[in-house]
């Protein structure tokens, strides 16, 4: 099934438990500018910016006068900005870790946390490639573990039934939230991967290196896939493929995983601007994830920021 039908049909499912949860999907507001201005700024991880851009994009139709700006500094240069007071809203491809919520604390940041999508992590190829469309953790490692540079050098030394092409090696740069997920989930130490490879926070790179290579390999959030469906191609990970379904049920392991924001307390009590954006993104969580092609929050997922948000207020 296409992702968009997925997607959809997700939506569908979810969407009565949201409003039953105090929230409305974007077609219950009222189209009409509320009056409110100001600005709310967000930074953080590449991934999650798309997904907060369109947010921004379905807000602005309720509340034009409210400027949000999103920047994709990466999940760790955002927190570095959010905890030094400078953003509203910090995106995360993962939880904050502790020294940078101690560097909050130290600061006098105090934030809440709320899940608001999920996403799976894919690994793509060229579509020219045409022998490793599955790929266990195992060969993974082998691929981009640290002692592998300078070694593993072509896709014959992955698998010997795999052809002798170059590896080309692409993927997200050391302050992008997408990068220590990954490092620690295939190489099994957050930060741990070779050094020849080309890194960037900026996933549309990983695109262009990988569609320009033909033993090009990377990883980026799934929502990339489909937006590059024509010069990339997603890859099995022992044996399952990553979909909005195998994402939420779990089985696309272990590169599923939630996507966050976080919410400076003080801008959303003392700003209402950043009140109103935050209460919009929240409440209308399905609708966004469904215009940016990312996976739905689940019905659990659903209450749970329901009651996040509660908190805030």
């Amino acid at each position: 099934m296409a992702r968009v039908g997925i997607l959809t049909a997700s939506f569908t499912a979810a969407a009565l438990l949201l409003t039953a949860c105090g929230g409305q999907p974007t077609g219950g507001q009222s189209g009409e500018a509320g009056g409110l201005s100001g600005a709310v700024v967000a930074d953080g991880s590449s991934t999650v910016a798309p997904l907060a851009e369109a947010a921004a994009d379905q807000f602005r139709d309720v509340e034009p006068g409210i400027n949000v700006t999103v920047a994709t500094s990466g999940t760790g240069g955002g927190f570095l900005a959010f905890c030094a007071g400078e953003t509203d809203i910090s995106n995360a491809s993962r939880a904050i870790k502790d020294e940078e919520a101690a560097e909050c604390e130290a600061n006098g940041i105090e934030f809440t946390e709320i899940v608001i999508a999920n996403d799976g992590l894919a690994v793509v190829v060229n579509p020219e490639n045409d022998w490793a469309d599955n790929l266990t953790v195992e060969q993974l490692n082998t691929i981009w573990a640290p002692e592998s540079e300078g070694v593993v050098t072509s896709w014959s030394d992955v698998d010997p039934s795999f052809p002798d092409v170059p590896l080309a090696l692409f993927g997200a740069g050391t302050d992008s939230g997408t990068f220590d997920y990954f490092t620690a989930a295939i190489n099994g130490e957050e930060g741990a991967i070779r050094a020849d490879y080309s890194p960037s926070e900026d996933d549309n790179i990983t695109v262009q290196g990988v569609a320009g290579a033909e033993g090009g390999i990377g990883f980026f959030g799934l929502s990339y896939v489909e937006e590059n469906a024509d010069a990339i191609k997603a890859v099995e990970v022992e044996g399952v493929y990553p979909t909005v379904e195998t994402v939420q049920d779990g089985t696309y392991t272990p590169l599923g995983r939630p996507l966050f924001i976080y919410v400076a307390n003080s801008s959303y009590t003392d700003k209402e601007q950043v009140k109103a954006f935050v209460d919009f993104f929240v409440e209308n969580s399905l609708s966004i994830s469904e215009a940016a092609l990312f996976v739905p929050l689940t019905e659990e997922q659903i209450t749970i920021a329901a009651d996040e948000l509660a908190s805030l207020g």
